[in-house]
């Protein structure tokens, strides 16, 4: 029901309630009375400035005595097994309310009430009546009705040790870009909010643009920048890029004359070759061998050889090259691979990538590994979306994989897989490590089953 409505009252609740139950941390209050399912009020917070976010709807009250588990309801609410103790210890019995919120599109300030700490947990009167509407619920229904499930049968938490995490972040107050983002990615995780992720550019890779100008001379010394600095930025940001793919690169080796301009260790040796201009001199090839052969000896020779420049390489560079079985690839290559690897952190799998780090020119490679990565990430998400669908339109909680590998068929699937594949990417997608989906194991891989989590984005 989106058309608007007005409410009469409001629940006096304490500031941390609900602050938890605008963000999707918890769906249950405490009143200190039965409320009867169905009634909408607002949500009013006892502080002494009143500001009304959100209102809510109670879908169900419960009265709970001494002999419910408080540990596990502890745990699926956000308050700690003392407090709940106490109440029960002041008034016998807990009225658990469960409140489906929505929030308001701009705050409502209301006069204080002078007894407020005496309403707690009670309805007050609202001095002017509140227009509300259901069109912004805090959780969806599907999140809703997977929370209040597990709430009312008292199951317990499926990934406790990130609840406490999230509850850690959340108490700190958040004001780092990065903090915030894992904040927001554990909440989607735990079902704590239906929002997708929507990752936001980060401003700590903005360098990441600059790759492809760096190499290019020309345009540094518009900059008026000599060559030799041109050649020094590109090369520390030829260091800063290979970083960031996961290469160790040893710090031992910083180019200059006669120096070795990078050389990584792990995961493999990589001795690299940076030559910032228009175009790749011919003698580059001749003078990687000299230099790696002079600081590394004969592990030169066991290690991949690459070398990053601008421009087409000539025909005697390129027959060079694969002589000496040295990789060539453009620096718009490298700038590509960098923001594949920004855009999806764990894609770039550097022992696979390896083996397209062929001799000669190898920019048609480096693109033949992101169109395969790509391709397996679009597998993976259109997976997650068939699970989430199926379990929408079935109203299933979870489904086993050979309904899902039925359904997959009729989804207009990227590829064939077989079941055995399929449940090979499910496991993926549901480890800790991942998180799109959640697993309940069965008793073999035929009998496991998955519940959707969070979508993951294409772009």
């Amino acid at each position: 029901m989106n058309q608007p409505f007005s409410i009469l009252t409001a629940l006096c609740l304490p500031v941390p309630d609900i602050e938890a139950l605008i963000q999707g941390r918890t769906i249950a209050a405490l009143p200190r009375m039965f409320i009867h399912p169905g009634r909408r009020f607002a949500l009013y917070p006892a502080d002494s400035s009143v500001s009304i976010k959100a209102w809510a709807k109670c879908e169900l009250c419960q009265i709970l005595d001494e002999t419910k588990p408080l540990e596990i309801l502890s745990k699926l609410t956000i308050w700690t097994p003392k407090i709940l103790k106490e109440i029960l210890q002041k008034q016998q019995y807990l009225f658990l309310a469960y409140l489906r919120v929505y929030q308001l599109p701009e705050l409502q300030e209301i006069l204080v009430n002078p007894n407020i700490q005496e309403k707690l947990g009670k309805f007050v009167s609202l001095p002017n009546s509140l227009t509300v509407s259901e069109a912004n619920p805090v959780l969806n229904d599907r999140t809703f009705a997977q929370r209040k499930h597990q709430l009312e049968k008292l199951e317990p938490a499926l990934h406790p040790e990130l609840e406490e995490l999230q509850s850690a972040i959340a108490s700190l107050g958040i004001s780092q870009p990065a903090a915030k983002q894992l904040d927001d990615d554990i909440k989607v995780f735990l079902g704590w909010s239906s929002d997708k992720l929507i990752k936001q550019p980060d401003p700590n890779l903005a360098w990441i643009n600059d790759i492809a100008k760096l190499g290019d001379r020309s345009i540094e010394k518009d900059e008026g920048k000599s060559n030799y600095q041109a050649g020094t930025d590109f090369e520390n940001i030829a260091r800063r890029s290979l970083d960031f793919l996961g290469f160790k690169v040893e710090e031992n080796y910083k180019g200059g004359a006669g120096g070795l301009d990078l050389f990584c260790s792990q995961p493999y040796p990589l001795v690299c070759e940076c030559k910032a201009g228009k175009s790749i001199p011919d003698r580059a090839v001749e003078e990687l061998d000299r230099i790696g052969k002079r600081h590394l000896k004969e592990n030169y020779l066991q290690a991949m050889r690459l070398i990053i420049g601008p421009g087409q390489p000539t025909k005697n560079l390129k027959e060079s090259a694969q002589i000496s079985k040295i990789s060539i690839i453009n620096v718009m290559t490298l700038q590509k691979l960098i923001e594949f690897k920004a855009k999806y952190p764990g894609a770039i799998n550097l022992v696979e990538l390896q083996q397209y780090l062929e001799p000669g020119q190898i920019d048609y490679k480096i693109d033949e590994y992101i169109d395969k990565v790509e391709r397996e990430i679009k597998l993976r998400s259109h997976i997650i979306q068939l699970v989430k669908n199926y379990l929408q339109n079935s109203g299933a909680e979870s489904a086993g994989v050979d309904a899902l590998h039925g359904a997959y068929f009729g989804s207009h699937p990227p590829q064939p897989l077989k079941t055995v594949e399929m449940h090979e990417i499910l496991i993926e997608l549901s480890s800790p490590l991942t998180g799109y989906l959640g697993r309940i194991k069965g008793s073999n891989w035929n009998s496991d089953r998955f519940y959707f989590l969070r979508d993951l984005p294409i772009n």
